[in-house]
């Protein structure tokens, strides 16, 4: 969880937003205009509003149009903003409880809750971290995919943030769980609700970014977020070096 979260945050786009309130909402469908953002910008934060200091939305990317580059930075403040609520919950509770049973095959135990998070996944093995970048890799892929084809891609009019089922996999290879609403609890909520949910979604996610940073820097730079002075913990490392002393070192030793 550790290196989805120090692998997937520095790419997010707070300017954007998951959800559409520009238009009718009757519908929860992707909003592609820099219009809609402006919409539902006040919609999330009546006092900040619109706030777009480098003018993204007015970009080009890749050639693809505005609207699709657009689509691109809200599919990635959705996805950055997911990762940091995990981080910053994942945080909380790997500070005070860690897995009881074997890390490892050999019978390593998992690293003790006495060492920061960061230090939590320093000590995980190598080989282990890769298997984690492995099931990470594999989640893009299928996002990126569309499923297998399942959903257009997200800059092509799937909306922001919807996650493609497994369909394809399940049907084909094993079975697996969908990742939102795996038991259809959710299937008959209302447009009404799901743009609100949407929303708090979002707002969620642009504080869940600012708590996660707010515990790195308290640990890295002492005394950086006085709030958090007297449960902060030291930490040496470099929490932007996932491969610290392991995948870093083999590079260098090998040049």
């Amino acid at each position: 969880m550790k290196l989805a979260i120090l692998a997937t945050l520095a790419a997010s786009a707070a300017a954007f937003a998951p959800a559409q309130v520009g238009k009718a909402a009757t519908t929860s469908q992707l909003s592609e205009t820099k219009a809609d953002l402006e919409a539902l910008a006040t919609k999330a934060n009546p006092t900040i509003k619109y706030y777009d200091p480098l003018n993204l939305a007015d970009q080009d990317f890749w050639g693809k149009g505005n609207e699709a580059t657009i689509a691109w930075l809200r599919q990635s403040e959705i996805k950055h903003g997911r990762i940091a609520m995990f981080a910053f919950v994942g945080y909380i509770v790997q500070s005070n409880f860690v897995f009881p049973w074997a890390q490892t095959l050999d019978g390593s135990p998992h690293p003790s809750p006495d060492l920061v998070p960061e230090a939590q996944w320093d000590a995980v093995p190598e080989a282990a971290k890769w298997q984690i970048f492995a099931v990470i890799s594999m989640l893009e892929l299928w996002d990126e995919c569309g499923g297998g084809g399942a959903m257009p891609h997200y800059t092509k009019g799937r909306q922001a943030g919807k996650y493609p089922p497994f369909t394809l996999f399940r049907d084909n290879v094993h079975f697996v769980l969908d990742l939102y609403d795996p038991f259809g609890f959710n299937k008959n909520m209302s447009e009404e609700t799901k743009e609100r949910r949407l929303t708090a979604e979002l707002n969620n996610g642009r504080l869940a970014q600012l708590g996660i940073f707010g515990f790195l820097c308290a640990d890295k730079i002492p005394g950086s977020v006085p709030a958090l002075n007297d449960i902060a913990i030291s930490y040496a490392g470099n929490p932007m070096i996932p491969f610290e002393g392991q995948f870093s070192y083999h590079i260098w030793y090998d040049l």
